[in-house]
């Protein structure tokens, strides 16, 4: 459940620091072209582009190109659009709220640019935004959602979603704003029609409807019935505006959708959002989170009375979901904890609190993990039976997923033939792209 859950204590951690607050994983459980398979089939590969992640960890659209990412990944959500207090999707140059400037102003020159030109002052589209149109055109089939929400940026999604009014106008803004491409001008940039193109569809990443998410987060009995009949209004907008385009293929609708059993039946009318929903993305981390006093895995593949990525698959099977629509979550970092006692492997014992991190305390990407178990300073642990990770020093432990444990998850999902994988982020991964070629080999049987 990688933004759902558990242990509100690790949201604290993770907020301190902008890079990681708006993180689709920020808590614990509770709370081109498609790649045939290795049976013939093809598979969904999902990352999560971080809009904030051109700044501090300097990870460029164009670096998915450059790593070889771009060329194995099926679908790249963007993350994130924002709903406003008026229930609209909204812009700006707003502290904490928007963005404009890293997503549609902000020029790149040549080195940074996928198409290896440099932005010029006066070209309507510059920013994340126009390099990811031009991975597009590099990488034909590849196909980019616009992600509304994430843990930060739910607050007004239950009033969004109240009345059949304001679903509707909700509705529209979205598409006006990123299908149309109608953005806001700003200086040279934006203008009607200036990001057409861009987003081939909507992922819904509210967090969580009917139970509570963030501080600020409002949430109701009625966000289940709501919920589900925002995802109606979004994808009977969205085909009628394919229609009108005289577009040849829909425009898509995801979701992601959260582990805990609690939280699925408070704000999931599963069978109904599944006819209207092309998938969804499970939580498959965050299980739990470096805020809890002990320490624990986040993302094991089985687990017994605990949580887990096949508990989470059959959980939403039980509820009526099929299972080509259920493509599993993974997490590309780590969650991890210090002053651990208690001795042994490090696994369920008491510790002072998070462990020291790059952007945040407990929090840490999986680049800078590999960075420690390649030094010979901490030992790699496996529980095999349960498919998951963890590095120990003796003092700080570092729950996470390596190339070892995806090759698992991906043999898992060709043997429960579910429709693929998603990862959380793109930008926590090795200047090679090591986990998402682990991740694209393993759904290719390889």
């Amino acid at each position: 459940m990688r933004r759902s859950m558990l242990g509100r204590l690790a949201v604290a951690a993770c907020s301190l620091s902008l890079l990681t607050a708006f993180a689709p994983a920020a808590v614990g459980a509770d709370g081109g072209s498609s790649a045939a398979g290795g049976s013939g089939r093809s598979y969904k590969k999902v990352g999560y582009f971080t809009q904030w992640g051109v700044y501090g960890r300097d990870f460029q659209v164009q670096d998915l190109d450059a790593n070889g990412s771009a060329g194995k990944l099926t679908h790249i959500n963007y993350a994130f659009g924002n709903v406003s207090a008026e229930g609209k999707c909204f812009t700006g140059n707003i502290p904490g709220e928007a963005d404009a400037w890293a997503d549609y102003a902000r020029p790149l020159d040549a080195a940074n640019s996928v198409d290896g030109v440099a932005d010029t002052w006066d070209q309507p589209l510059a920013g994340n935004f126009n390099q990811l149109r031009e991975l597009k055109a590099k990488h034909p089939g590849l196909k980019v959602l616009i992600s509304l929400g994430g843990w930060s940026w739910s607050t007004h999604f239950s009033d969004a979603a109240l009345t059949p009014a304001s679903r509707k106008a909700f509705v529209e803004s979205c598409i006006d704003l990123y299908i149309k491409g109608n953005l806001p001008q700003d200086g040279t940039r934006g203008g009607a029609g200036a990001a057409a193109g861009v987003f081939d569809g909507i992922d819904l990443d509210w967090e969580w409807p009917g139970s509570a998410g963030d501080t600020d987060t409002t949430y109701r009995p009625e966000d289940k019935r709501n919920f589900t009949a925002l995802v109606k209004e979004f994808r009977t907008q969205l085909d009628a505006y394919a229609r009108s385009q005289k577009k040849k293929s829909a425009y898509e609708l995801t979701a992601f959708v959260p582990t805990a059993p609690a939280k699925i039946d408070a704000g999931f009318d599963v069978r109904r959002i599944m006819r209207d929903l092309d998938f969804v993305n499970l939580q498959g981390y965050d299980f739990h989170v470096s805020g809890e006093p002990r320490t624990a895995q986040q993302s094991a593949l089985y687990a017994r009375g605990d949580f887990s990525v096949h508990g989470t698959v059959e959980a939403w099977q039980r509820r009526g979901a099929p299972a080509h629509k259920l493509v599993m979550g993974m997490p590309f970092y780590g969650q991890g904890w210090t002053g651990v006692s208690g001795g042994g492997d490090g696994l369920g014992q008491p510790t002072t609190g998070p462990a020291p991190a790059t952007w945040a305390a407990g929090y840490e990407d999986y680049k800078a993990l590999k960075k420690l178990a390649d030094s010979g300073a901490y030992q790699v642990h496996r529980d095999r039976r349960g498919g998951h990770a963890w590095l120990f020093d003796g003092t700080t432990l570092w729950t996470y997923d390596d190339p070892q444990v995806l090759r698992a998850k991906t043999g898992y999902i060709r043997e429960q033939g579910l429709g693929g994988a998603m990862f959380w982020s793109l930008d926590a991964d090795t200047a090679d792209g090591e986990l998402m070629t682990a991740v694209d080999r393993g759904l290719r049987g390889r």
